[in-house]
């Protein structure tokens, strides 16, 4: 309801794979998507499967249907319930990926051992799970949609998948259409079929070191295994400009914008719950969050808590809570959650990077005025499971400082030349169904304004939340088909820190009026703070 209909011709099919420097250093594997509009829309899964590994074809993730994105509705007795159990889907999908990542022997010697020893019990294990959340909706007289039992088998997706980038008649390269464009930007065409020139284990690269529990441990500059991998990263300077204009103003167009300085999460406020998708539930987003605005927010917070937890904002009535997957340098440091659960227990390895600025601002639509936020409305932006529910949701945005008006990255991480640095880039859904503060699978009370601007279905206009994080990295070196001094985006495991997960949160909480002030501003044309 109220989405972008735009179609691709094709599905997405999911690059685990190759590590082939020609193909990483040549640019390539870009989508463009409006900024400042709408994010990738697909009915496809995007999903390319294979059911089975043995020792030509490397399996390197678990993919599994993301059961949440398919809820519509929730009666509010079976929320808590219903969170935890998809909570517990994420959590049986961790392990069975630390399990792949740590019987690569096995896997070698017996063809059957994933499908019977992982993917089979796996099964299993998520059809009993996703029966407690009939159970839960039924219980508190809600309809359950049978259809959802049907998404507890999961396969793997093969590390010398060879299909990724398949071009739909010249016109989709890189696994994405480019919006009913040709796409290039120095993309390998090849029939789309990328050269690994060896073996790709884990998606990430072996190189010499000793895998262990689904952690590589040596001999990779730090990298915990499960990516990212050099066709990841793109010399920047070598892309072709991507960045479309934005949609025309109209006279009815609310110009102004409301910057908020909330500082950059300078005092290591961390954790790896997520009190939207999971409430309750610990270490319920697997991945480090970095944490601006409330300070007080983690899985056991709520409406009845919010107001109490203090800001980092220098406005104190914005106690909002700004929140996004931390950024780390995979080059062998030992963090503080190097021996936890979301942290190195799980794949995210490496020195966290603190943005050096996070610039949040608020801007308008170009074709009407803007309602005020409701208080504690909740937004996420991006999809965390990009490796395997494809692009459909995707919104991340990666460029270089001197770029950003140029090229836009989704599908792989900028090495920006001397003097630049990296930015992420967000912008969040700006249009609001005018009822509800979230909805069953956290979108479908918000979505994107359509390609001209417009909220569709009766959607009403909101400011736009925008977000720049600026970080300094040293650049990647792709040698011989690998990287070394990768930087990554902390994810789930299963994900392979492909660029494309990157994602944001935000939870509106204000008090003295402030909601109305930024929409006042908003539609009067000032430039607020």
């Amino acid at each position: 309801m109220g989405r972008n209909t735009r179609k691709r011709r094709s599905s997405m099919a999911t690059k685990a794979v190759a590590a082939s420097a020609a193909l990483a250093l040549g640019g390539g594997g870009l989508i463009w998507a409006n900024f400042y509009a709408s994010a990738h829309e697909s009915n496809s899964s995007g999903q390319n499967e294979t059911k089975a590994a043995n020792a030509a074809v490397q399996v390197a993730t678990i993919s599994c249907p993301d059961v949440g994105q398919k809820l519509t509705s929730v009666p509010n007795g079976a929320k808590q319930g219903v969170a935890t159990e998809l909570a517990n889907l994420d959590k049986q999908i961790t392990e069975a990926y630390a399990r792949l990542a740590s019987t690569r022997q096995a896997q070698a010697g017996d063809s059957g051992f994933v499908q019977n020893a992982i993917v089979g019990p796996l099964k299993e294990k998520r059809a009993a799970t996703i029966d407690r959340i009939r159970i839960n909706i039924q219980r508190s007289g809600g309809q359950f949609d049978n259809s959802l039992s049907q998404l507890a088998a999961c396969t793997t997706q093969a590390a010398n998948n060879t299909t990724a980038g398949q071009q739909n008649g010249g016109q989709q390269q890189g696994g994405q259409q480019q919006n009913g464009g040709q796409q290039q930007g120095g993309q390998q065409q090849n029939g789309g079929q990328q050269n690994n020139g060896g073996q790709q284990q884990n998606g990430g690269q072996n190189n010499g070191g000793q895998q262990q529990g689904g952690q590589q441990q040596g001999g990779n500059g730090g990298q915990g295994g499960n990516g990212p991998v050099a066709s990841d990263f793109v010399d920047i300077t070598k892309v072709q400009a991507n960045v479309k204009g934005k949609p025309g103003k109209n006279g009815q167009a609310s110009n102004g914008t409301f910057t908020v300085s909330c500082g950059v999460n300078a005092n290591k406020n961390f954790n790896t719950d997520n009190v939207i998708v999971a409430p309750g539930v610990t270490n319920g987003a697997h991945h480090t969050h970095d944490y601006v605005g409330n300070q007080k927010i983690n899985a056991f917070s709520s409406n009845n808590t919010f107001l109490q937890g203090g800001t980092s904002c220098s406005n104190k009535s914005d106690l909002s809570s700004y929140y996004w997957p931390v950024l780390r340098l995979q080059n062998g440091t030992k963090e503080f959650d190097q021996n936890r659960d979301g942290g190195g227990k799980e794949g995210n390895v490496g020195k966290i990077l603190t943005a050096q600025q996070a610039e949040i601002k608020y801007v308008g639509s170009p074709k009407s005025k803007v309602v005020a936020m409701p208080q504690f409305l909740r937004i996420i932006t991006g999809d965390a499971k990009t490796t395997t529910n494809g692009l459909a949701n995707a919104n991340a945005h990666w460029s270089c400082t001197g770029f950003e008006n140029k090229v836009q990255l989704t599908e792989q991480y900028p090495i920006c030349p001397q003097g630049s640095k990296v930015v992420r880039s967000f912008a969040f859904q700006s249009c609001w169904d005018g009822k509800n503060i979230d909805s069953a699978n956290h979108r479908s009370h918000v979505a994107f304004a359509d390609a001209n601007g417009n909220c569709q279905n009766g959607f009403k206009a909101i400011p736009q939340l925008t977000m720049r994080l600026i970080y300094s990295v040293p650049a990647p070196v792709i040698q011989n088909g690998q990287v070394k001094n990768a930087y990554a985006v902390d994810g789930f495991p299963e994900q392979l820190h492909k660029p494309s997960t990157d994602h944001d949160d935000f939870i509106s909480i204000t008090k003295n009026g402030l909601a109305n002030k930024i929409a006042n501003c908003v539609n009067n044309g000032q430039r607020c703070q």
